[in-house]
């Protein structure tokens, strides 16, 4: 619904998708009002009164309209390759199609997926350049099991070990924490 409020404190008009309105009625409120805060020529109100009302006419049938199919930029079926993805909606051959749908079309993954009914495994990165970029994980030592937290244990199991397997080193223990103070060795006047 859309409402105008007339400067003179009229009622306002209403206009309802459905039909039941007065344009003529509406398209005089509306002129009135324009005419009233701006300056328009005389030859040129014709042309404002046949725009407004014509605005007003075509509020109801925008909704109307068949939404029109669909067609990709390319077949989906080839928008993957090795090196590169190929963007549906304007035939762009990207790396990384996430960024671009964001900020060239307006579309997250999901919608973008939704918008050209693909499946939810369907990917927005490279084949090639994901392998890559997971290599590179792989070397830095990401993915890997954090070593185990308390260094006492894996040596008391490696210990267990060596005395199982005959012709082994002797195993060191090692030394005992003491628990008093650490002496510095700073000596004063005094000691």
């Amino acid at each position: 619904m859309i409402y105008c409020r007339l400067s003179e404190g009229r009622k306002l008009s209403e206009i309802k998708p459905d039909g039941g309105h007065d344009f003529l009625a509406l398209t005089a409120d509306i002129v009135s009002a324009h005419v009233a805060h701006n300056s328009v020529g005389i030859n040129d109100l014709p042309v404002l009164i046949g725009s407004v009302h014509a605005a007003l006419a075509g509020l109801g049938s925008s909704a109307a309209e068949e939404p029109v199919e669909l067609k990709p930029a390319v077949p989906v079926k080839s928008s993957i390759k090795p090196d590169y993805i190929v963007c549906l909606e304007d035939g762009v051959k990207l790396k990384m199609l996430k960024r671009h749908l964001m900020a060239h079309h307006g579309l997250t993954p999901e919608a973008y997926r939704a918008r050209w009914n693909l499946p939810a495994n369907y990917p927005m990165v490279s084949p090639n350049y994901s392998a890559a970029r997971s290599a590179l994980a792989v070397s830095i030592g990401l993915g890997r099991k954090k070593p185990s937290d308390n260094p006492v244990e894996t040596a008391a199991s490696s210990s267990a070990a060596r005395l199982k397997t005959p012709g082994a080193p002797p195993v060191k223990r090692p030394a005992p924490r003491s628990s008093g103070r650490r002496k510095l060795g700073i000596f004063t006047k005094d000691d």
